[in-house]
Formats: C-alpha cells, structure tokens, sequence
C-alpha cells in the first residue's frame, strides 16, 4: 500500500471517530471535554488528507519533497496542491482554526465547562469556548473536504492495486 494510501485511510478513520464521538458519545455522556477530543480527531483527519494529497503528488513527483511536519505539509499544500486542484481556501482557515484552539488548549492555566460549551482561558484571560454545534459545522467541512481528498487520489488508484 502507498503512503498516501495509508493517510487517506487514516484520515477516514479520525473523521468516523469523530463523528461517532459528537453524534452518540457525547449526547450519552454529555461531558463537555469530549468536544475536545472530537476537535483532535478532526485535526488528524485534515492533516491526513492533506498528506495524503501531498503523497499523491510526490509520488508523481509533481512537487518537490516536504518534511514531515505539520508547517511543511500545511505550506506545501497551501501553495501547490490548492490552487492546482481548485480546493476551497476555506479549508486551510479550518484548519488553521482548529490547530489554534488545540495549541490554545495546551497552553492554557484555566480550562473549565459550562454547560455544553468547554471554555479555554490563556494566560491573559482571553477566553475560547467551543460548543458541539461549532463542532458539528467544523466536521461537515471536514467531511466534505475528505470528499474532495479521495477524488483527488483516486484518478489514478487503478495503478498500485
């Protein structure tokens, strides 16, 4: 199997988990930390689709090679892959949305729920808070932008079976 065979499939996965995690879990449990273990599922199936898509294009040698950090991949695929491929810049704000209340959620002192919204303060008291219907936008974006990823390597899928 070929790399970015293996990211399409892994970035699949996340996006069922987390989907299974906001649309049964966490109305049974109704515990507000799990919308953030929802927002990393969907960080790992976007940075898998996008390496998928960068794996693809290397394989072809369509781009030249990347490192193996979420900076490299997110440049690389920000400047070949979306103009080329007509993607949606929409989904790089996404990403980059989603990557920021992580990094926000490891950095901050404070963290605490109210209700169904999980709230993250930094150090500076500047509050974010994320709900299940934020969530729920943020994984129907991903859910397509996993669409527009599998069209994109599976032109020439018929090659490496």
């Amino acid at each position: 199997m070929e790399r970015f065979q293996e990211h399409r499939d892994k970035a699949k996965k996340n996006l069922k988990i987390a989907d299974h995690m906001l649309t049964v879990t966490f109305p049974l449990v109704k515990d507000s930390k799990l919308l953030l273990a929802v927002i990393e599922n969907l960080f790992l199936s976007y940075t898998n689709a996008m390496a998928s898509i960068l794996h693809y294009e290397r394989l072809f040698k369509r781009i030249p090679p990347f490192q193996d950090t979420f900076e490299s991949k997110f440049n690389m695929f920000k400047e070949k892959i979306v103009n080329k491929h007509k993607i949606d810049k929409e989904y790089l704000k996404e990403v980059q949305d989603i990557r920021d209340i992580i990094l926000e959620h490891r950095k901050s002192p404070v963290e605490f729920r109210k209700k169904d919204r999980f709230v993250i303060c930094s150090e500076n008291y500047r509050i974010k808070s994320v709900s299940a219907d934020d969530i729920k936008k943020y994984l129907y974006k991903a859910k397509v932008f996993i669409q527009v990823m599998d069209n994109i390597v599976k032109k020439n899928e018929g090659l490496f079976r």
